[in-house]
């Protein structure tokens, strides 16, 4: 199987990516598929920041410490440097379109559009609300990520 690498979306890569990062990582470890995996922002408002505390805390809860991550901006290389960029939600899907090179080669894709009867949805933002979101965030990127595992082993 030729290696892959996976980029995860989100607008400022401190909840949702991370977490999507976190899940894929694990997933994909305890499968033994070589993937190189990433998440960026769009925004640039968290560059070089730790995840949300939330976010590190509903990562711990399922056994992976995020801690060490730090918050980046996509950047134009991204999208010659990955095979696979997945947006956490619509808008960022749209602002990816709006920044990708001309000679960019990774497939672009919505995260939820992995997982059966999620097609065209978002990823529960859990930013701006309680702890519970959070939960709710890891439910739905876990789920992808499993998903990704298994199209990826096909």
């Amino acid at each position: 199987m030729s290696k892959h690498s996976i980029l995860f979306v989100c607008l400022g890569n401190i909840c949702r990516s991370p977490l999507a990062e976190a899940a894929f990582r694990a997933r994909a470890q305890a499968a033994g598929i070589d993937v190189t995996i990433d998440s960026a922002g769009t925004g640039d408002w968290h560059i070089g920041r730790p995840p949300d505390d939330r976010a590190q805390a509903v990562a711990q809860t399922n056994g992976i410490d995020i801690s060490g991550y730090r918050g980046r901006q996509i950047a134009p290389a991204d999208f010659r440097n990955f095979s696979h960029i997945f947006a956490l939600d619509a808008q960022n899907l749209a602002d990816l379109a709006r920044v990708a090179p001309a000679d960019g080669t990774a497939e672009v894709a919505l995260l939820l559009d992995l997982v059966g009867g999620m097609e065209g949805k978002s990823v529960a933002d859990p930013y701006f609300g309680d702890d519970d979101g959070f939960d709710t965030t890891w439910d739905q990127v876990d789920r992808a990520a499993q998903a990704l595992v298994d199209r990826l082993s096909a």
